[in-house]
């Protein structure tokens, strides 16, 4: 049930629409009570807008928002300058600066000014930023010199350092490998004040106190972490269902028994014409009978019509209580991956693991292990070696090259690997969402693309808008369908870290479609609830270059 709690914000018809006039949020009325809560709901619902306005980076177009307290807000793309120092990016660069000027015999006034009651700033910062990991020093070192995911904790340690009543984390888990969510979930749980969350990371939800959902501009809030809202929200559904069903079962019923009182009016009445006709008792008691009997039909059609009206209504209010978001629903084509047949083969030099028949494979492992890289080799020297050029085995570059040793490798033992990449960039963002299907497909006619397309739930126009103007949920899709409906269909899917920024509903849509799949599966990533809803058959991990099986 949802929950009714002290509130530390409040929103009142909170509505905000960009300058095109587009609208993000429409008279949005609720509140988040004072302790830690998750902010749920789809892609384009305006969590991250919500956040934004709560914290005052935007200004609500019409509404109010009431805060108890300040607020401090850890947004989704963190826009972080390497050159700045670390002490900087927590915020306390000047109080620890003023600190430290006073302790090397600096007595101007102006340093107190900025301390304060602030003595105690480094100490704190330090013991902080052991806690979640960061090495010795960290606090004087640049931004430039951490990892991303060490940028990510120390901007959380900022958060709580500068002590805000209200805290608003956007995304915090985004990208990062187990060991920073681990201790992400860590600073969750024990945090201080009120939090509010916008997640897609299953895990984390389940470490707050309430669930908050935003869905179709109404903001509702539940007692409870997010596993216990989505049971109670499918027990909801499930029983908005059957009493939707049970009302449309009594319109029918009514309606049908509207038409029995209008057949048996008529009938009455074509048996008073008949009597008049006929004669068979004096006019004035036949005028008589007929207004009596016009009496009765009125009464009774008021009476069918107030029945079926109210059934209308019932319906009409059940049918509010079920959700009509739709789902992916997918029937795909057998890639004809028998269960004996060799996919791909892993390996570190040591061991290795073949891919074979239509088994899921999950390679985890720290950010910069090597993982994508090795997923890029694999799908390049496949293309490579299935097309008769004669080729050097592709070398990979960058920082997570370094990581990576010679030695491991991966050797696809067929040319037919869709890859949907961690930046979703296969796709041509000039053309059409049609044009990049059709290219996957190329025998496949129009009609037939578009009836593909709408399983993906991309329909009418669409479909003719270029890629380049879709939302993120959009793009993922008709990547997703093009990489589905490919003809002919691929015996491997090699999917890397795909749910990064999909809200649930999409990582929903991506389970059930994997899952329709009949050919083999290499997916990466740290989402360890979306690894144990694809049950891989084989989990490896890579971690200084070496591949283990867990």
């Amino acid at each position: 049930m949802p929950t009714t709690l002290t509130s530390a914000v409040t929103l009142d018809r909170l509505t905000f629409a960009w300058p095109d006039g587009t609208a993000a949020l429409s008279e949005v009325s609720g509140a988040f009570g004072g302790g830690r809560t998750g902010l749920v709901g789809r892609n384009g619902s305006g969590k991250s807008t919500l956040l934004k306005l709560i914290a005052g980076a935007l200004e609500p177009t019409s509404g109010s928002i009431s805060t108890a307290g300040r607020v401090d807000l850890l947004p989704q793309q963190l826009t972080l300058d390497t050159s700045r120092g670390v002490a900087d990016l927590l915020g306390i660069g000047a109080v620890l600066d003023a600190v430290r000027a006073i302790e090397q015999g600096d007595v101007d006034e102006r340093h107190f000014d900025t301390v304060g009651d602030d003595w105690d700033v480094e100490a704190r910062a330090t013991a902080a930023l052991a806690e979640v990991g960061l090495p010795d020093g960290a606090l004087d070192r640049r931004v430039g010199e951490l990892s991303g995911g060490e940028a990510v904790l120390a901007a959380l340690v900022g958060v709580q350092l500068r002590g805000a009543e209200i805290a608003l984390l956007d995304e915090p888990t985004n990208n990062l490998d187990r060991d920073a969510r681990s201790r992400v979930h860590e600073l969750v749980r024990t945090w201080r004040g009120t939090l509010i969350v916008v997640s897609h990371d299953v895990t984390l939800l389940d470490e707050l106190d309430d669930t908050a959902e935003l869905h179709e501009n109404e903001l509702s809030v539940f007692g409870g972490p997010y596993s216990e809202w989505k049971t109670w929200l499918d027990t909801e559904q499930a029983a908005a269902a059957q009493a939707e069903t049970a009302a449309r079962q009594l319109l029918r019923r009514e309606k049908r028994d509207r038409q029995q009182v209008e057949s048996a009016i008529a009938t009455r009445t074509a048996q008073g014409k008949r009597a008049a006709a006929e004669r068979r008792a004096p006019r004035i008691v036949l005028g008589a009978k007929k207004r009596a009997a016009q009496v009765t039909a009125g009464r009774l059609r008021v009476e069918a019509n107030e029945k079926v009206d109210a059934a209308r209504a019932a319906v009409d209010t059940a049918g509010r209580r079920v959700r009509d978001d739709d789902s992916v629903r997918i029937d795909l084509p057998d890639p004809g991956v028998g269960t004996g047949r060799r996919i791909a083969t892993i390996g570190d030099g040591e061991h290795s693991w073949v891919i074979q028949g239509p088994e899921r494979v999950a390679l985890i492992g720290p950010n910069g292990a090597g993982k994508t890289t090795l997923l890029e080799r694999l799908v390049a020297w496949a293309g490579d070696s299935f097309s008769g050029r004669d080729v050097a085995r592709p070398v990979p570059t960058g920082a997570e090259a370094a990581s990576i040793r010679s030695s491991v490798r991966a050797d696809a033992h067929t040319d037919r690997i869709g890859y949907l990449s961690q930046r979703v960039d296969g796709l041509d963002d000039t053309a059409s969402v049609l044009a990049n299907i059709r290219a996957s497909a190329p025998g496949a006619g129009d009609v037939e693309l578009r009836n593909r397309l709408a399983r993906f739930l991309i329909r009418g126009d669409t479909v003719h808008r270029p890629v380049s103007a879709l939302s993120g949920g959009e793009r993922f899709r008709v990547a997703l369908a093009r990489l589905l409906l490919a003809d002919p269909p691929p015996h491997l899917l090699v999917l890397d870290e795909p749910t990064n920024n999909l809200d649930l509903d999409t990582v929903d849509q991506l389970v059930d479609a994997v899952s329709a799949y009949r050919g083999a599966v290499l997916v990466v990533s740290h989402d360890d609830a979306f690894l144990a809803r694809m049950g891989p058959d084989l989990t490896l991990e890579l971690r200084d270059g070496r591949l283990t099986e867990r």
